[in-house]
C-alpha cells in the first residue's frame, strides 16, 4: 500500500496541479517509479542525467552494484524510464524532465512531500494488527480486573494503567520511527523493497 501526505484527503497539489489520490497512487504503484523518486529524493534537489538515474534504479532492481550491471540491464531500465516512466511522472508534475538534455529532477513540491511505502517483510506484522492485539490485551486485562480474576488482582489498577500508557507511548514512538525513517521514500540508502 502506498500513501502520500495530503492536504484535504482527496487530492494533492504538486506544482500547481491537483493530483487526485488515484493519480498519485498510479505514479507510486510502479516499482521503477518509486525507485526513481527514492533516488531523486536522496539527491536533495540535484539534477541528474537519465543515465545516472537509470543505473541506480537498475542496480536496485537487479540487486547488484552499479559496476556489476550488464549493458543490457542498464539499457532496459534507461529505455523504459525515457520512453514511459519519466514522461508520465513529468506530465503529472512529480518531476521535471528535460528530454533534450536528458536531465531529470524532482519538482520543489515533490521534494517537500513525504511519500510512504508500507511494505511488509515476511516477519513483520502490520501496525493495524499490532494495535488490534494491543487493544484486545488491554480489554482482557480491564475485564479481568473488573471481574476480580485471581492473577490480575495481584497488581493494582494504577500499575496496569501506567503499564498500558507507557506501552502505548513506546508503540507510538516505534510506529512514528517506522513510518518516517523506514517507509518514507528517500529516507534510507536503499528502498525498503530492495532491503528485504
Amino acid at each position: 500500500m502506498q500513501r502520500a501526505e495530503q492536504r484535504d484527503g482527496t487530492s494533492t497539489a504538486i506544482d500547481g496541479q491537483e493530483l487526485s489520490q488515484d493519480e498519485l497512487l498510479t505514479i507510486l504503484s510502479n516499482q521503477r517509479r518509486r525507485f526513481a523518486i527514492h533516488y531523486l529524493k536522496q539527491q536533495d534537489g540535484a539534477e541528474l542525467t537519465v543515465t545516472e538515474l537509470a543505473e541506480q534504479v537498475a542496480g536496485w532492481e537487479n540487486d547488484k552494484q552499479i559496476e556489476a550491471l550488464t549493458q543490457k540491464e542498464r539499457k532496459r531500465v534507461r529505455s523504459a524510464l525515457r520512453q514511459f516512466h519519466l514522461p508520465k511522472m513529468a506530465d503529472s508534475g512529480v518531476i521535471k524532465y528535460d528530454t533534450a538534455r536528458g536531465m531529470v529532477s524532482l519538482t520543489e513540491a515533490t521534494r517537500n512531500a513525504n511519500f510512504y511505502v508500507d511494505s511488509l517483510t515476511g516477519r513483520a506484522i502490520p501496525w493495524g494488527m499490532y494495535y488490534l492485539g494491543f487493544s484486545a490485551l488491554s480489554a482482557a486485562c480491564l475485564v479481568g480486573l473488573w471481574m476480580e480474576l485471581y492473577p490480575l488482582t495481584l497488581l493494582s489498577p494504577r500499575v496496569y494503567g501506567v503499564f498500558f500508557v507507557t506501552a502505548l507511548a513506546a508503540s507510538s514512538i516505534g510506529h512514528f520511527y517506522d513510518n518516517y525513517y523506514r517507509m518514507r521514500l528517500g529516507a534510507r540508502d536503499k528502498p525498503l523493497e530492495v532491503e528485504q
